[in-house]
């Protein structure tokens, strides 16, 4: 595998569903920021105690002009008198590449990534029409490269087990390590309007658990764009807006890194799916993603495409002195690290048995199709449920919402449910289920451990936003969001789950039964559950 080795809700109107110029330590940008959305809470009051007069501090690399040796080493760039060529060198018509899958890779995503059709793949072994590839697949596709596209680099510079809360950080201390650091983030508190006043740290692991994003790797964009960690912010700005997103929304860290996340689950999960294939620059500047990249390295490419010029990614996406050097330094070898954790996903997984989250010979609306687990954007892993009611907007359901499958439940409070279904009390192993917008009343008990179809909660609108009570449903396995379908089919009670071409619409199928999403609970939405057997 090609790596860098590194040593040290929708609103809706009714029912129910889930809902400036930019600057930076690395200088002004000659094109605005589009305007991005608020996450989750109400935008902060934010506060520092008197930090330290001396603090260990360690900057990002100072920029300068980016010599032609590293253009030509990370991204192909057009020679001066003739027409570009790509990184990757072109081959005659009706050659093919080969291509060894990597963890998590699902057919029809490596076929939108080299631009082919699924059928056109081919392989020595029998290959799966579902599920996830076993690791170290060889895949023979044809190759459609030509010489007027752009490629960036084939180098991994991160694993996938760094941008995800997996088992290599459930037992990472962000309190302690930021004390440790001795910088701003450690004297920092926040004012978020469904918790009250956090410390930087607490905020900040919030931030990681509930969209499950490694918390090491949000104190080293943190500290690499604006020195919070392990130094000091340079003026008011960075104070105010740490990752350089200037939106009166996003004023503070924990609302920074709302819009942050957004854009590095967008980058994971758009390559986990192959619908992300390149990626575009303010100025108009286009690079094709090298087909063999991992999910954690488009993650990491993706977001600081969003805030950077080109000739500053170049230098950020350097792995001998860029971000990836950045982040072993502050916390060692993650290849190491990831190798230690193991495989995110086991050789021919597949989803335990679940059922619909509602009792049986009851009439619920299906107001969601696949949509975004936890914030705007990122993984389309979540559904939404609603019981019918002759109420409109929000008001507690005296239904009851029931756990999918058996299992420990991990987390209790502010809306949520997690369930944790192989019962080691930790999100970041095995399968787990998430529920959003469980009331408080009558809400399940942290520790209870519940039987398929136990009562898990009433639904409302508690937690996150919405306009109208339901429940939202999403599945994660090693602290990864499954995309609801992916590799890894989504089946309820028989239900199959189908995306549709937006966020929010597609349908539930079983046999030559449809069902179709609606936010409004019309009568295509309809669903009763029957006998599961």
């Amino acid at each position: 595998m090609k790596r860098v080795l590194i040593i040290l809700a929708l609103t809706t109107v009714i029912l129910s569903s889930c809902r400036g110029n930019s600057s930076s330590l690395w200088g002004q940008y000659q094109t605005p920021t589009p305007v991005g959305g608020i996450t989750v809470d109400q935008a902060p009051v934010f506060e520092a105690l008197p930090t330290p007069t001396t603090i260990p501090t360690t900057p990002p690399p100072a920029l300068t002009a980016t010599p032609t040796s590293l253009l030509s080493s990370f991204v192909t760039q057009p020679a001066a008198t003739s027409t570009p060529t790509n990184f990757l060198t072109p081959t005659q018509p009706g050659a093919t590449v080969l291509y060894y899958s990597q963890n998590g890779d699902w057919l029809p995503a490596v076929a939108r990534r080299y631009n082919v059709e699924v059928n056109e793949i081919t392989s020595p072994k029998i290959l799966p029409a579902d599920g996830i590839l076993d690791t170290g697949t060889l895949l023979i596709i044809p190759d459609r490269r030509d010489k007027t596209t752009q490629y960036t680099s084939p180098a991994q510079l991160i694993p996938d087990s760094e941008i995800i809360f997996s088992i290599s950080a459930v037992d990472f201390d962000v309190a302690k390590y930021a004390r440790n650091a001795g910088g701003y983030l450690s004297t920092y508190r926040e004012y978020l309007g469904s918790t009250g006043w956090m410390s930087g740290a607490a905020a900040l692991e919030r931030s990681a658990l509930e969209n499950s994003i490694n918390p090491r790797l949000l104190l080293a964009i943190l500290d690499y764009e604006a020195q919070w960690v392990r130094g000091t912010p340079s003026d008011d700005f960075h104070k105010a807006y740490p990752l350089g997103y200037e939106n009166f929304r996003n004023k503070g860290m924990f609302l920074q890194f709302g819009w942050a996340i957004n854009q590095l689950s967008t980058g994971y999960y758009g390559w986990r799916n192959g619908k992300l294939t390149q990626i575009t620059f303010n100025d108009g500047t286009r690079y094709q993603l090298d087909p063999s990249l991992n999910a954690g390295t488009v993650a990491i490419m993706y977001y600081f495409s969003k805030q950077h010029s080109l000739n500053e990614w170049l230098r950020i996406m350097d792995p001998n002195s860029g971000f990836a050097l950045f982040y072993a330094n502050m916390f060692g070898d993650p290849w190491s690290r990831a190798d230690g954790a193991g495989s995110i996903y086991p050789p021919s997984l597949t989803q335990p048995e679940m059922s619909l989250p509602f009792e049986m010979n009851t009439e619920w609306a299906y107001t969601g199709g696949p949509h975004s687990a936890w914030g705007d954007e990122g993984a389309l892993a979540a559904v939404d449920f609603a019981p019918s009611t002759a109420k409109s907007g929000c008001a507690v359901s005296d239904s009851w919402v029931l756990a999918m499958a058996p299992g420990l439940v991990v987390r209790s409070g502010n809306g949520i449910v997690v369930i944790d279904l192989d019962g080691d009390g930790h999100e970041q192993t095995g399968w787990n289920i998430m529920y959003l917008h469980v009331a408080n009343k009558g809400r399940v008990a942290l520790g209870t451990w519940v039987d398929q179809n136990d009562h898990i909660g009433h639904p409302s609108c508690e937690g996150g936003i919405s306009t109208g009570t339901h429940t939202h449903v999403a599945r994660k396995y090693n602290g990864e969001w499954i995309i609801a379908d992916g590799g890894i089919p989504w089946v309820l009670s028989g239900w199959t789950v189908i995306a549709g071409d937006k966020a929010y619409l597609g349908k539930l199928v079983n046999g030559n039964r449809v069902v179709t999403a609606d936010v409004y609970g019309q009568s295509k939405s309809l669903i009763v559950r029957e006998d599961d057997d």
